[in-house]
């Protein structure tokens, strides 16, 4: 499933009406929207877990970049937002 090769036919085009701010927009929310899915079902599975994997999971260095690329995402969620509205003057 996630290692098939995309077919070139069937990406929507983009189209021939956007301008670049508006495909660049529409890229990132697309990019965006898949990390937070996967971080919900991240969080869905770890739920899944007994407590003590749990906790020995979240003391991983792994899971701290986890949680700080969360946060950096959240607040590149707003960056984008400001970035759109500047495009839009």
């Amino acid at each position: 499933m996630a290692d098939e090769p995309i077919n070139i036919t069937e990406v929507d085009e983009p189209a021939p009406e956007l301008n670049q701010a508006e495909l660049a927009h529409r890229i990132i929310e697309s990019l965006l929207e898949h990390t937070r899915i996967v971080s919900d079902l991240i969080a869905v599975m770890a739920q899944a877990l007994d407590q003590n994997t749990t906790k020995t999971l979240t003391l991983t260095e792994q899971w701290q970049s986890y949680l700080e690329s969360r946060r950096k995402l959240e607040h590149t969620r707003k960056e984008v937002e400001k970035f759109v509205e500047l495009m839009k003057k």
